[in-house]
């Protein structure tokens, strides 16, 4: 058989010549499309579910919104676990699956569960599915800096979350970017109980003018000898003044705007805590999450290729700052293991 092989193959060396660099060649773009990172990620196959509602308490987000999706997620084809954790306004719910599961096909099975959940949840709670990421997912971190403090706080987290957070998005293998620290900015309407009593106004009519005067509306087109007009209502609401200049009712022929009966201020979202820098103020953080099964060194360079695109989208004199990059540790892993072969193991590379 190997003399028959031999002959073979020196009757044809352009052939065997041939399939040598062909099989060279996919070597190299194997080399080149294996995935390296620091360190193995063994997270089993799970679904999050995170549920939202404004200011509910930990006992009412366990009872009223996550046992009843729960409840529905129960029986699930090759379901494991189902564990949840609730928090002030937020429940967490971890659907865990056997070992080989396409994520996907899990996502899609408790997705379809979570339409029926809906309709037994109280109004207002919102319920979504965590990002394809695992705990070892966050493989780049930043902060956002304002070199001449002219930014505060909230300006720096609507910076991050209007212009850098959508840029990095769209790198490949990048799942979803959290944003830590600052304020969320908000419009806050703060209404004064006594000027609602004069009017006798209920709290329900300013909700209902605030929800219904802030929209536009869409009337077609009409038709002007060849042309055409597009009619539109523009009620979207743009600063405060919009906000106070919103009709509540009408007394007597004359309208009760919201500024009679509130103060409209820029206020920021309620918080648990705060981020500080080297102890140098407040400041603002990005953790971008890598896709699970991803590779984290491409993945990285991918978002350090967006950087000098995110730079001249920022105002001037904000500027972004990494302290944490996992090509860094992939480095020194790879380097480490490549010093154990060669002088630990010196009889593996004989």
């Amino acid at each position: 058989m190997i003399n028959h092989i031999l002959n073979f193959s020196v009757r044809q060396r352009l052939l065997v010549l041939l399939a040598t660099l062909i099989l060279a060649g996919f070597g190299w773009l194997s080399l080149r499309q294996i995935p390296i990172d620091a360190f193995p990620d063994v997270t089993n196959v799970q679904v999050q579910v995170l549920a939202t509602a404004g200011g509910m308490s930990p006992p009412d987000m366990e009872k009223l919104v996550a046992r009843p999706v729960e409840i529905e997620l129960a029986g699930l084809p090759k379901l494991t676990e189902v564990r949840s954790v609730s928090k002030i306004g937020l429940s967490l719910i971890t659907v865990v699956f056997e070992d080989g599961v396409n994520d996907y096909f899990a996502r899609q099975l408790v997705f379809e569960r979570l339409q029926a959940a809906r309709d037994k949840l109280p109004a207002g709670v919102e319920v979504q599915l965590g990002p394809i990421s695992t705990g070892l997912g966050e493989i780049y971190q930043y902060t956002l800096v304002s070199k001449d403090k002219k930014y505060d706080a909230t300006e720096l987290r609507t910076i991050q979350q209007y212009i850098v957070r959508p840029i990095l998005r769209t790198v490949p293998g990048v799942t979803d970017v959290n944003s830590f620290g600052g304020l969320v900015k908000q419009y806050q309407v703060l209404i004064k109980p006594d000027r609602l009593t004069s009017y006798g106004i209920t709290l329900q009519q300013v909700f209902e003018a605030l929800e219904k005067n802030n929209a536009n509306a869409c009337g077609n087109f009409i038709e002007h000898g060849s042309e055409q007009y597009v009619v539109r209502g523009l009620g979207l609401v743009k600063d405060t003044k919009d906000i106070e200049n919103i009709i509540v009712v009408t007394h007597e022929h004359a309208p009760v705007y919201v500024r009679d009966v509130a103060d409209v201020v820029i206020g920021a979202e309620l918080r648990q805590g705060a981020l500080t820098v080297n102890g140098e103020g407040e400041a603002v953080a990005g953790i971008v999450l890598m896709l699970k099964g991803a590779s984290g060194r491409d993945v990285v360079n991918g978002v350090k290729e967006k950087l000098p695109a995110i730079q001249k989208a920022l105002p001037k004199g904000v500027e972004l700052v990494p302290y944490y990059d996992r090509t860094d540790l992939v480095k020194v892993t790879v380097h480490r293991v490549d010093r154990i072969f060669r002088e630990e193991l010196p009889f593996v590379t004989e």
